[in-house]
């Protein structure tokens, strides 16, 4: 299975900022513990590249792990050359997706008004990010999904467990977490990570009622 279309099966992926070389195998065992097994470590992080070789190294084949926050041709590379299979930017920027896909790897980038979506999808984006998609809610992207059925959208950006349902709903086939999964200032101890496995179990349960509805109505 091809990441993007793991990353539809999943639906779920974990938007991890601030992480250490210390900290991201706990961080990425307790998110796999709960069910999630799609991360996206940033780029503004610092050493995310060994970020992503650690993962890599340590859980290869159990979750798929790619870059965040990849502003410029030149940061997605280095994502690349450590092994991050995909990548994602919040905005939309021509040479990082060519550069992206010079290697292979899917590209995702953000984008938020209907012609945005279009041109960055026909010059080559594997799916698109809508963000914020809490400026204008699960609404817009189904609004967007209308004219647009065969464009596949992730959305980030203040999605909850009020709200996730939702955007899966109104046709979002993948959802990025950030803090309101992944809070890494609040990892501490080995009970900081438990609540972690379940609060992934939790937005993990969601979907899966969602996959069941969807299955019936289908």
């Amino acid at each position: 299975m091809n990441p993007i279309e793991f990353m539809k099966e999943e639906i779920l992926v974990a938007v991890i900022r601030e992480a250490t070389p210390q900290t991201i195998l706990p961080i990425a065992e307790a998110l796999y513990e709960g069910g999630v097994k799609v991360l996206e470590l940033t780029a503004e992080t610092p050493k995310f590249t060994r970020l992503i070789e650690i993962v890599r190294e340590e859980m290869d084949g159990r979750v798929l792990t790619g870059a965040g926050t990849v502003l410029d041709p030149e940061t997605a590379r280095a994502a690349i050359m450590a092994g991050s299979e995909f990548i994602v930017s919040p905005s939309f920027n021509a040479e990082t997706v060519k550069m992206t896909k010079r290697y292979g790897i899917p590209s995702i980038p953000g984008a938020l008004t209907p012609t945005e979506i279009l041109t960055a999808y026909e010059l080559g984006a594997d799916m698109i990010k809508v963000f914020p998609a809490n400026t204008f809610g699960p609404g817009y992207v189904k609004s967007i999904h209308g004219p647009f059925p065969s464009i596949p959208l992730m959305v980030t950006g203040g999605i909850n467990m009020d709200n996730l349902t939702e955007y899966l709903e109104a046709g979002a086939l993948a959802v990025g977490l950030g803090g309101n999964l992944v809070n890494t200032k609040q990892l501490h101890r080995a009970e900081d990570y438990q609540r972690l496995t379940q609060k992934a179990r939790e937005y993990r349960q969601l979907v899966q009622k969602v996959k069941a509805v969807q299955t019936i109505k289908s």
